[in-house]
């Protein structure tokens, strides 16, 4: 899955949540966040703490990766 904006991110959260059976307050306690943030994360809040949602999606199993752009020298 490609993402591109907060929004997209925030789906991936939900759609992953969902898949494994999760509500968002075992989510969030499982997390050692509020429900709130999963709530707002999974909507797409452009201002979430990215440590804490990187960390909710490693706690979901999800493993991102960077693709840095070609380099020309």
């Amino acid at each position: 899955m490609r993402i591109i904006t907060a929004a997209d991110f925030g789906k991936l959260i939900r759609s992953t949540r969902k898949k494994v059976k999760l509500t968002q307050a075992q989510l969030a306690a499982a997390s050692g966040v509020g429900e709130r943030f999963i709530r707002e994360l999974e909507k797409g809040k452009l201002s979430c703490q990215l440590g804490k949602a990187l960390f909710v999606a490693q706690m979901l199993g999800i493993k991102l990766e960077a693709i840095l752009p070609p380099i020309n020298e």
